[in-house]
């Protein structure tokens, strides 16, 4: 049965117009999952390493295990730093160039990073793949945006994201399996083939969805005002604080949870199952969100996990010193404390964006690159403390809350909970 808002001219209209879009390229559910395929380079890139850099570390020569966790930061570092370069060149250029550019860049330091002779490549070979893969991050929403508008591009989104929300729950047991018929440069031979394979896809069914007359001038001051405008909008970067400290968290755990579980717990052949019941988290989180925050708005919903995310960590990292953590209380903390990262995440983002206005493209990016450098860093901050037990980790987690708490106060002007109109960005 027809709903009656779905009886609008205007609905209509935009039924239409979407018609004769999508008869231009592929159909919804093809289109659904090349949306998908995108946002989950970036993930295989990150999570498929983990069961493998023991290997990779003794192949090249690596004498401190810590220093294997540059594997994970130097990508981070790398996807960082791009994502500020794609979105103008996209509307400059289009969509369909600046996304083969950058898969081809990923396929290519993934090919370099098969090969490395040494650690040094390695690692110069991971940044690479980062920025290759910070098109995808960028170009995946604005393709989507180009091509529907309203609930179709919503609808689209949200089936991306649900196939998106599994691949870091199974990226380390595909990296496992990978390691079971091949070494561990075979995981680099199946990002390349991926990346290969998308832009095959994309080359052959993807029409380029940007109108020639949208397109705009690269032009520095607007890309500057944009960075002006989010770091001077206490709103914006307030949350984007608070984003990255949360962020720094994610990535302290990622980047010590293979050495947690092979060192600590001696329980290598959990690894990839008990990572995939904390990844759990953040799906499960996520699809809760998307369910209840028109109900609550995302202030009560993001506060309130905010709070929880540090509570939590700070219980956790009272059973850790008192001697007293399994490899059974650290999975449930971790899959509670991921939980509710999973219902900070998309609303720290969407509050940090409402003040931007007419410049959310390009202050989008700016916001991305801040988060992700200071994230990947925090992260890298934690992980190198790894002692050979969980408990810097766990301080971690309770020290990135505790900013984020302050960070969310700053935006908030000291209030919690309670929404209130954002102040406008200025024209960049």
């Amino acid at each position: 049965m027809t709903r009656p808002s779905d009886q609008t001219p205007a609905y209509a209209a935009e039924l239409e117009a979407e018609a004769k879009v999508a008869a231009k390229g592929p159909g919804f559910p093809e289109f659904v999952c090349m949306i998908a395929l995108m946002m989950a380079l970036n993930a295989l890139a990150i999570d498929s390493m983990l069961p493998a850099l023991p290997a990779m570390g003794d192949a090249l020569g690596v004498v401190s295990e810590n220093s294997r966790q540059w594997i994970v930061t130097a990508y981070l570092l790398g996807f960082g730093v791009a994502q500020i370069v794609y979105g103008p060149l996209a509307d400059r250029f289009g969509r369909k160039p600046i996304l083969m550019i950058g898969v081809g860049i990923y396929v290519a330091f993934s090919v370099v990073a098969m090969l490395a002779p040494s650690f040094e490549t390695l690692i110069i070979a991971r940044v690479g793949q980062g920025l290759g893969s910070a098109a995808t991050r960028v170009l995946a929403v604005s393709i989507v945006r180009d091509r529907f508008s309203g609930r179709t591009m919503a609808r689209v989104m949200s089936l991306s994201f649900l196939v998106f929300l599994g691949v870091p729950i199974l990226a380390p047991s595909l990296g496992q399996l990978i390691l079971l018929f091949a070494p561990w440069e075979g995981i680099f031979a199946v990002l390349a083939f991926a990346g290969i394979a998308l832009m095959i896809w994309t080359g052959l069914r993807l029409p380029e969805t940007l109108h020639p007359e949208d397109r705009l001038p690269i032009e520095a001051k607007r890309i500057a005002g944009a960075f002006k405008a989010v770091v001077t909008n206490r709103q914006a970067m307030g949350y984007t604080l608070a984003m990255a400290a949360v962020q720094g968290a994610l990535f302290g755990f990622i980047n010590s949870s293979q050495q947690i579980f092979y060192d600590v717990f001696e329980a290598p052949g959990l690894f990839t199952t008990v990572f995939a019941v904390i990844a759990g988290g953040i799906a499960v989180a996520s699809i809760v969100n998307a369910r209840i925050v028109v109900k609550l708005g995302s202030r009560k919903i993001s506060h309130t996990a905010l709070l929880g995310f540090t509570g939590i960590a700070a219980v956790h990292a009272a059973v850790v010193l008192s001697g007293h953590e399994s490899i059974w209380s650290f999975a449930a903390l971790q899959a509670m404390t991921m939980f509710c990262f999973g219902l900070m995440a998309g609303n720290f983002g969407s509050m940090a964006m409402e003040p931007m206005g007419h410049i959310a493209g390009t202050a989008s990016s700016a916001q991305g690159f801040i988060s992700t450098i200071i994230g990947s860093l925090t992260g890298f901050a934690i992980g190198q403390q790894f002692n050979g037990t969980v408990a810097p980790m766990i301080v971690g987690f309770t020290g990135c809350g505790l900013i984020a708490i302050v960070a969310v106060l700053f935006a908030e002007r000291g209030r919690l909970f309670v929404p209130r109109n954002p102040v406008p960005a200025p024209a960049a």
